[in-house]
């Protein structure tokens, strides 16, 4: 089992935000 970094926590909420952003501008469009 890996530690989980403060790295890999602000890549995780990175993706999050950029598949929420994208879903958005899909369903603005």
């Amino acid at each position: 089992m890996k530690h989980v970094t403060v790295y890999d926590i602000a890549k995780d909420a990175n993706v999050s935000v950029s598949s929420v952003s994208r879903v958005l501008s899909l369903s603005r469009a």
